[in-house]
């Protein structure tokens, strides 16, 4: 029986104790039943700060920061000065590229805990031509063949070689081996199972396996070898149609399921963004790019068998019989949370090998039920429903239509999958939905129990016998993010009234302690305040009890985060601040981080840490 928003929701919040009494019981201290919100809860030392709408990064009193890189500055030798209005693609391409996201730190040298020196590798998603380019009118048409180039090369990633020097300020080694940029022309393979199938082949590539750089790089992961997954999330918006100019009517129907429009115009100066021209280049992004940071050389890989869609996240974990397991999200109303099991076992000190696990295993979606119990279901070609008939004659169809193939299986149409964690001592996975304001009274399930949903929700999951690859699981709201003093909100963070709230969580990353760090990402449009940085408690009495950490200037979003192995530095991606309605090149809304009438604000990246030293929220 479908029950109404009030009821589900209640019903959800109610089940705590079921969850909480049985498997988890073993693991965490139950939540506290009251109100609360003292700080003797919670092992947060740090003072909040406020929600705000100040036009500055603002962090706890004791803290500070370095702006460690921005967009324009050098990553490679060679790289000019940046000068926002004397760009070109090639000083671009090795410099830092725009709207950075995705964070992984990796320590050097490889295989150490060194929380003194290592790698930094970013994504960056987009580009904002209003506040790239001080000549552009806003018409797609009016963009010049330059414009089209510097974009594509400030799309991508950076890897940059950073330190820790006198005083714990962070800075980037110039003339790293490591530095490097990977761009949306940067030659890449394609691998695993969807590899060499028809529709990824192209006029320039016939055989399917070798693509050009990689778009709107998201969220990702690190992976317990030392390379870097990155997410090619909302790639549907560099193309340009029409749709019907497509022949082959399943790539018709898969471009017509995941969207296609046009953005950013590149198509008249590169054919590839032209369906017309090339229908088949679309299906090439979508994927999980691997990037070997430790080998500058190395070639990026798009790992198939992990299934296309707009992803978000790609957080690999090793389950106890030695396979490795990946979970990700579709960042899309109504779309899926998934999971990788790899087929091969994780073999410690073999890089090389533990590599290809990721090219051979089973995509699986999730269906959450009624009673707090969920289900992975495995995709997998030959298997009813995913058989010829439906469109599915082989693992290349299902892998490159995957939103189509969890239709067809009956999964749990979530409220904007993003980020998924799993918790690094418990292997609690927390699956982050941002919002859903679409959904009717009538659609809402109790893994989704709110009714046009502007705040978002956190879920916490639990796999049977602790077993990643298990099929089965336990689950619970975790969070449901809103004020929880606004009943109308129908928020609650396990009992807890303050000291702090968030809406609209986005990415989210764990500190040594096993503590969760949420990003937000739309506050300005839901709650009038700007994105900000939240920690909060997964265990003891202060589990669910949020404190704001850090909060962001006018525009932007934040992103990461990502710790030192010693949870002493911590670094944030402060992504297109200044990013408003009716804000320009020659108008922002802020100026962030040079604060200089003659420069634009600029995406960067930020190293935080105590005045005094020490370990981070404490």
């Amino acid at each position: 029986m479908r029950l109404d928003r009030g009821s589900t929701f209640d019903v959800v919040l109610s089940r705590r104790a079921l969850i909480t009494g049985g498997l988890a019981a073993a693991v965490f201290v139950p939540a506290r039943a009251g109100g609360g919100g003292d700080a003797e809860s919670s092992s947060f030392g740090f003072e909040p700060v406020a929600h705000s709408r100040v036009d500055r990064l603002r962090v706890p009193t004791g803290y500070t920061y370095d702006c460690l890189i921005r967009w324009g500055d050098a990553v490679r030798p060679g790289a000019p000065e940046f000068d926002p209005r004397a760009q070109t693609p090639g000083g671009q391409a090795l410099q830092f590229g725009y709207n950075c996201d995705f964070i992984a730190y990796l320590p050097l040298p490889a295989g150490s805990r060194s929380s003194e020196r290592g790698l930094l590798v970013v994504n960056h998603e987009y580009t904002t031509s209003e506040l790239m380019f001080p000549d552009w009118t806003g018409a797609l048409d009016r963009k010049t063949r330059s414009m089209v180039d510097i974009e594509l090369a400030a799309h991508g990633v950076s890897v940059i070689a950073v330190q820790r020097g006198a005083g714990g300020r962070w800075t980037v080694l110039p003339d790293s081996p490591y530095n490097r940029r990977v761009t949306a022309e940067t030659p890449v393979e394609i691998s695993g199972p969807a590899a060499g199938s028809a529709w990824l082949r192209t006029g320039a590539d016939p055989t399917g396996t070798r693509g050009l750089g990689t778009l709107n790089n998201c969220s990702g992961g690190v992976t317990p070898w030392g390379t870097v997954l990155t997410c090619e999330e909302n790639f549907d918006r560099y193309f340009a149609g029409p749709i019907d100019a497509v022949a082959d009517p399943g790539v018709k129907a898969i471009h017509a399921r995941y969207g296609l429009r046009d953005s950013y115009g590149w198509a008249r100066y590169h054919p590839r963004f032209s369906v017309a021209v090339e229908p088949h280049e679309p299906l090439r992004f979508g994927w999980v790019v691997e990037v070997d940071p430790y080998d500058p050389q190395s070639t990026p890989v798009k790992r198939t068998a992990l299934g296309r869609f707009k992803r978000e996240a790609a957080t690999t974990v090793i389950a106890p019989d030695g396979r490795a397991v990946v979970y990700s999200g579709d960042d899309g109303r109504f779309e899926y949370l998934y999971k990788f099991v790899s087929s091969g076992r994780y073999a410690p000190g073999e890089r090389t090998a533990n590599k290809a696990l990721l090219d051979s295993g089973t995509l699986h979606v999730a269906r959450f039920s009624e009673d707090g119990t969920g289900v992975w279901i495995p995709l997998v070609a030959g298997v009813e429903p995913l058989v010829a008939r439906t469109g599915f004659p082989s693992p290349a169809h299902v892998l490159i239509n995957a939103r189509t193939a969890a239709d067809l299986v009956g999964a749990t149409k979530m409220d904007r999958p993003e980020d998924v964690e799993a918790h690094p001592g418990t292997g609690r996975v927390y699956a982050v939905l941002t919002n859903n304001r679409e959904r009717r009274a009538d659609q809402v399930d109790r893994a989704n129990p709110r009714a046009q949903n502007r705040y978002g929700h956190i879920l916490e999951l639990i796999a049977e016998d602790g077993d990643h690859a298990a099929v089965r699981f336990r689950w619970d709201v975790f969070i449901a993010c809103g004020d929880p003093r606004v009943p109308e909100h129908r928020a609650s963070y396990q009992g807890h009234r303050g000291p702090g709230w968030l809406a609209t969580p986005d990415s989210i990353a764990f500190d040594a302690a096993g503590r969760l760090w949420i990003a937000t990402d739309g506050q300005d449009e839901t709650i009038d305040a700007n994105d900000g940085l939240y920690a909060v408690e997964t265990a003891g009495p202060g589990r669910g009890m949020v404190r704001q950490f850090l909060s962001g200037p006018v525009g932007c979003e934040i992103c990461g985060p990502a710790f030192t192995p010693d949870s002493t530095t911590l670094f944030v991606a402060i992504q297109h601040p200044g990013e408003m309605k009716d804000s320009t090149f020659a108008h922002p809304a802020s100026r962030w981080p040079d604060e200089r009438v003659d420069m634009p604000p600029r995406p960067a990246v930020v190293a935080i840490r105590r005045t005094g030293g020490g370990v981070i929220g404490t």
